[in-house]
């Protein structure tokens, strides 16, 4: 089971988030790559620019992080690759389209349950504005 806070959501009530901080930290960064390169990019531009973001910004992160499927007990050849997986804690998945969309929960979901991790963001940089949905496996 998975909730999905909607943007104004997150403002107002920040404080009951699990790692608010981090995510706050992230989805600033993601801002000022928006704010700079505004929308129209490939994924991969904006993935470069929120890693130098990142290394500005000192925030721990690892860039296209790979997660093994176990099937039955058995690991898969494929794996998921995460956009960024950023304070240990956090999948930070960036797209650049015209919204969100269901299926970029589904692979957020996928990620967290196969990384162990709880907190995903789907950063949305091809709108006038950024776009963000955070996703709480719970």
């Amino acid at each position: 089971m998975y909730k999905v806070e909607e943007p104004e959501m997150f403002y107002a009530r920040k404080n009951n988030f699990p790692l608010k901080d981090e995510t706050y930290k992230i989805i600033g960064l993601a801002m000022e790559v928006h704010k700079t390169l505004g929308k129209g990019f490939l994924e991969i531009v904006y993935k470069d620019a929120l890693e130098l973001e990142f290394q500005w910004a000192k925030v721990p992160y690892t860039r296209e992080k790979s997660f093994e499927i176990e099937y039955k007990g058995i690991i898969l050849k494929r794996f998921y690759n995460a956009d960024f997986v950023v304070y240990e804690k956090i999948i930070v998945e960036i797209k650049s389209q015209t919204e969100i969309i269901d299926e970029n929960y589904k692979q957020t979901i996928n990620y967290l349950a196969v990384s162990n991790l709880t907190v995903g963001l789907i950063l949305n940089l091809g709108e006038d504005s950024l776009t963000f949905k955070r996703v709480i496996l719970t």
